[in-house]
């Protein structure tokens, strides 16, 4: 899989990408990644399957994993917690948007 950024643009849910493909993405080594998706921060579509892929939302994962174990110098175990912390921090802040577009736009101001 070519990752240039125009092409990062055309992923989408149905786009597959394995683990060789993720780890170049990522700069992390098969290892880590197969302990993160131990410790489930990382889901394979089909687990059961000797050679994993993974959904796209997986690549932003990743990427996001790399540059905190790069940064903080972090074990997997760390690395899966503050993937799914930050996971939380989104789906938050994704409901919170939700619910001020159904706010009435006067209201919205207080």
């Amino acid at each position: 899989m070519n990752t240039d950024p125009e092409d990062a643009a055309w992923m989408n849910e149905q786009t597959r990408v394995s683990l060789e493909e993720l780890a170049a993405l990522s700069g992390l080594n098969d290892s880590t990644l197969r302990e993160l998706v131990e410790y489930g921060a990382l889901v394979p579509v089909d687990p059961g399957n000797v050679h994993w892929t993974f959904s796209a939302h997986c690549v932003v994962a990743v990427k996001r994993a790399g540059r905190l174990r790069k940064d903080f110098d972090l074990d997997p175990n760390a690395l899966a917690l503050a993937l799914s912390l930050l996971g939380r921090i989104q789906a938050l802040e994704d409901h919170l948007s939700s619910l001020q577009a159904q706010v009435p736009q006067r209201f919205g101001q207080l």
